[in-house]
């Protein structure tokens, strides 16, 4: 019963009917008149014939929700691959699902604000088609009157779950997550088995870098929803982030084997091979979402990350600026400003790539948490006073002998995925990316790490299960390498735990290392990366702090790796690298591009290349813009 609730086919293939009679007709219209868009008048009558010949092929076919939102996208999506302009679009596909819904628009919000005014309960009938009302308005980008009919709902009843999931989205669309999170949450309280809400709760979770956390309650949604596509999807990506590409893959699959021109599957899978170096598979998959809907920006951003771009691109670029201003949601539109930025990087234009990049941080610090300056300085603090050179020089009582874990740490974008790749070139290596356990575990253990206080039961805790996600990895592998950049916090704590383990601190010229964060489009988690001034704020906390570990921690347990010394003696330090984590030399290092394994971080185009020095000082193309960032050149060295 649930799969036929679900089969949206024949909803899909009579919105594709009515797109294609109405671009007919439009155009034979417009050959008569040689014109383009009808006059105001003449829409109004072209309206009602379009709404009778949906009364003809689409009420006969009785659609629930899932299936009315199907007809609409699909007829939507028909019309922009035929060119049709977006205003019309959009006036059109408002106009077919207020017709699906049997209510005109606004009619019923005023009736339903109406008797609220007058402490009367409005009827059932009336807030089911406010809230196909709002439904119209989210498929035609409306969000703004889509939240007005969310909230009139809640008006006349604050325990509308349906009405919180709606307003959810909408909020998420505009890039607010914080009360995203908010109203899904109030709806999961009302609602403890909604399936649309834990779905819609494991997106925002998502988007806020907490990946074991969306996982669940995406696994949540599927297991009250076994057939629901949305969370699949992004139970897809979320797999995908946690370096789990079998898994990520199997999703995406199931989602295309029920809707094969699916154009999210198709960028998720995409971005699934291509973090596993299958750049010319991704391509295609990318390809493929644009011609199923042209206005995908992922799609449009994954096919800039997998080369370099030349001015021979220019037909990505006019599509991308096209795509730019349709309206897209602040969060899309955050990743497709990156991609463009990168393309007038590539070639050189470097003030519109600038201009691209400083729009979408404005985006994306819109939507973050602000960055807390205060707070930062006093976790810092509080590190440097408890991480002394005395508590550094003993072990834990349950400290682990492990000589397995190689933590390889510094700021993000310094090349830590460099000196990962070229660890795991070694036979007796492997490379596990960005492992986020210390993070994880010690987000709700935040005193004990400020403050020393670990006990036995914690410190057991800990070394269990670090060496538990290190055994994850191959087993015959004499090294793993831990690469996660915020491993910089816990080297302190990390060294009491794992004393023999060793530590590599890849150092890169700051304000490259920044400039290169500011033209990176990372989680919402990452929010000092959206500022220039908090970039620099950030990275002198950071300097602070791994200085106090060199002075602090053992002789020999950190070794420092400046990246442009590394760039220019490839071989003298590989050397050295590896002799300090105790693996024999092995000439396939050199060749670390060539090693099949997959990469899950930013660099994953740029460390399946040999090395090159193109990146030493690059924040001279920019030297106009950097302003905060000038200050960072005194800690260089």
């Amino acid at each position: 019963m649930l799969l036929k609730w679900l089969d949206a086919r024949e909803a899909t293939a009579a919105g594709i009917a009515l797109a294609d009679d109405f671009h007919l007709q439009s155009a034979s219209r417009a050959r008569a008149k040689q014109g383009g868009r009808p006059q105001e008048a003449e829409l109004h009558k072209f309206l009602q014939k379009f709404l009778q010949r949906v009364d003809h092929a689409a009420q006969p076919l009785k659609l629930n929700v899932f299936k009315r939102a199907k007809l609409a996208n699909s007829f939507k999506w028909r019309l922009l691959e035929k060119g049709v302009e977006q205003g019309l679009v959009d006036e059109l596909t408002q106009a077919l699902v207020m017709r699906l819904a049997m209510d005109k628009p606004g009619t019923v919000r005023a009736e339903v604000a109406a008797a609220v005014n007058t402490d009367r309960r409005p009827q059932r009938r009336q807030v089911t088609a406010l809230l196909a009302e709002a439904e119209g308005y989210v498929i035609s980008d409306a969000y703004p009157e889509a939240a007005q009919c969310y909230e009139e709902v809640l008006r006349a009843d604050p325990r509308n779950a349906a009405a919180r999931v709606g307003l959810a989205g909408v909020f998420y669309r505009q890039g607010r997550l914080p009360e995203a999170e908010t109203e899904v949450r109030r709806a999961l309280a009302i609602r403890p088995d909604y399936a649309e809400a834990h779905s819609n709760l494991g997106a925002v979770l998502q988007a806020h870098a907490r990946y074991h956390e969306s996982e669940q309650s995406l696994r949540r949604a599927l297991k009250l929803k076994p057939a629901f596509l949305d969370a699949r999807l992004n139970l897809g990506s979320v797999l995908t982030l946690l370096g789990r590409y079998g898994e990520a893959q199997d999703s995406f699959e199931k989602v295309l084997r029920v809707d094969p021109r699916n154009p999210a599957a198709l960028i998720g899978l995409g971005r699934n091979y291509a973090l596993q170096g299958r750049f010319t598979e991704a391509e295609t998959l990318f390809k493929r979402a644009l011609d199923s809907d042209p206005r995908r920006a992922r799609a449009w951003a994954g096919l800039v990350e997998l080369r370099r771009m030349t001015r021979a691109d220019d037909e990505w670029l006019k599509g991308a600026e096209a795509c730019a201003v349709r309206g897209l949601t602040p969060l899309d539109e955050v990743t497709l400003r990156f991609a463009i930025g990168k393309y007038y990087d590539d070639v050189g234009d470097f003030e519109r790539a600038f201009s691209s990049y400083r729009r979408a941080n404005e985006l994306s610090k819109a939507a973050a948490r602000p960055y807390d300056s205060a707070a930062r300085g006093s976790l810092v603090d509080d590190l440097i006073r408890t991480y002394a050179n005395d508590v550094l020089s003993r072990a834990h009582a349950r400290a682990s002998d492990s000589q397995r874990p190689v933590l390889v740490v510094g700021m993000p974008r310094s090349g830590t995925s460099l000196v990962e790749q070229i660890i795991a070139s070694h036979p007796d290596a492997h490379g596990a990316g960005e492992l986020d356990f210390w993070a994880r575990v010690l987000h709700k253990d935040q005193a004990a790490l400020r403050s020393g206080s670990v006990g036995e039961a914690l410190a057991s805790k800990l070394v269990t299960g670090y060496l538990r996600e290190l055994s994850a990895h191959p087993h015959e592998s004499l090294r793993v390498v831990d690469k996660t950049p915020v491993n910089s916090d816990y080297l302190g704590l990390i060294h009491t735990l794992f004393p023999k383990a060793r530590m590599i601190y890849v150092r890169r010229d700051p304000i490259d290392t920044c400039l290169s964060c500011y033209f990176q489009n990372f989680s919402l988690a990452l929010n000092f990366t959206n500022d220039l001034a908090d970039l620099a704020d950030y990275y002198r906390q950071h300097h602070r702090l791994t200085a106090h570990w060199r002075r602090a921690l053992p002789v020999g347990t950190i070794l420092d790796v400046p990246y442009e010394e590394l760039v220019a003696e490839q071989e003298a330090w590989t050397r050295r690298i590896l002799d300090f984590i105790g693996l024999p030399w092995d000439p396939r290092c050199l060749d670390f591009h060539r090693a099949e394994r997959s990469v899950s971080t930013a660099s994953y185009w740029q460390v399946r290349q040999k090395m090159y020095q193109s990146s030493v000082e690059r924040w001279r193309n920019y030297e106009k813009f950097i302003g905060p960032l000038r200050g960072l050149a005194d800690l260089s060295g």
